[in-house]
């Protein structure tokens, strides 16, 4: 399983390339039972099922195998994608949607793995309790962390900004912080504000001494976070093992929204916070809404698709373009 930063992800791909030309005379059958996956953290319990119980999926090492890449977040996926050195990956309807058009694109949406959901846990960011900073307004001329630039959490976070009249191009300093790293950059002044999300907020909120500005609901309620997507290419040539792909999805959500117990140490094996800080949260009603079957919310993307062109952020596009007729959760 390999790590992949945002600012490697040029050159893995040109590797990967080579590693392509060198594989191309492997067999068709090898290569339609590879699917080459992206993902990331938080948040994708049904994949991290399937990497650290693959005992409970029996198709998954016979029907068809999974080359495992972690990335930094969904925008560096999304250039994976787009040259063709991923199959499948982690996206936010954001990333997705700048790759349709600045990247020629062409994509399922399969799968969906968290959302905002009214009463549950939206994305914040967060300034020390003894910060001047009171308001969004007074973030200008204020150095701001944020996951990945370009990617799922920049839209509304734009959006908030505009509406509260801060330039986010213009009136503030954006740095990547990665969640994993961000109370650790607000602790040590390294940033003014910065974005956080579970476990990582759970963890800052028990030490105390930050409070929160303001989060992404106020901006777009009911966000799709993060869903799963393969490249239209590859799903068309490779239909049934994309099929054992996405069922193992379904049945990997269903896993993990039945077992909490057994789905807190998946995910302490794979974020390696302790199950303590993960109790706080995961899988209650102050974490994320996740749907039983995975099944992408297609209307509540079209309409964070349409704020996105009504904001000039996008072109006007259909969501309709990323549903396959057939292939998409839940598959059983």
């Amino acid at each position: 399983m390999r790590t992949v930063s945002r600012w490697s992800v040029s050159k893995w791909i040109l590797a990967l390339g080579a590693a392509a030309a060198v594989t191309a005379g492997a067999s068709p059958s090898w290569a339609q039972q590879t699917i080459r996956v992206g993902w990331t953290i938080p948040a994708e319990e049904s994949k991290y099922w399937m990497m650290r119980r693959p005992a409970e999926f029996p198709n998954l090492g016979k029907t068809y195998n999974i080359e495992w890449t972690q990335f930094q977040g969904t925008a560096p996926m999304t250039q994976a994608l787009a040259a063709g050195a991923l199959d499948c990956a982690t996206q936010a309807p954001l990333s997705l949607a700048n790759g349709v058009v600045g990247g020629n694109l062409k994509a399922y949406i399969v799968a969906q793995h968290v959302f905002e959901k009214p009463g549950g846990f939206s994305v914040y960011w967060a300034v020390m309790d003894d910060s001047p900073i009171k308001t969004i307004a007074d973030l200008k001329g204020k150095t701001v962390g944020i996951s990945v630039i370009g990617g799922g959490t920049q839209g509304p976070f734009n959006l908030l900004l505009k509406q509260n009249g801060v330039d986010p191009a213009k009136d503030i300093k954006l740095v990547e912080v990665g969640f994993a790293v961000s109370e650790d950059a607000l602790r040590q002044g390294r940033v003014d504000a910065v974005n956080m999300n579970q476990p990582f907020a759970a963890r800052a909120e028990a030490k105390g001494g930050t409070r929160k500005l303001f989060s992404l609901s106020q901006a777009m309620p009911n966000i799709v976070h993060i869903l799963e997507a393969c490249r239209a290419d590859f799903v068309d040539k490779n239909p049934e093992v994309v099929k054992a792909y996405v069922r193992d999805i379904t049945s990997g959500m269903k896993k993990a929204l039945a077992n909490r117990e057994e789905t807190l140490k998946v995910v302490n094996e794979v974020l390696k916070a302790p199950i303590p800080v993960l109790e706080t949260y995961l899988l209650k009603d102050n974490d994320f809404g996740r749907d039983p079957g995975a099944a992408p919310n297609f209307p509540a993307i079209q309409k964070m698709l349409d704020i996105y062109a009504e904001t000039g952020m996008l072109p006007k596009l259909d969501a309709a373009q990323f549903k396959h007729p057939t292939i998409v959760a839940p598959l059983e």
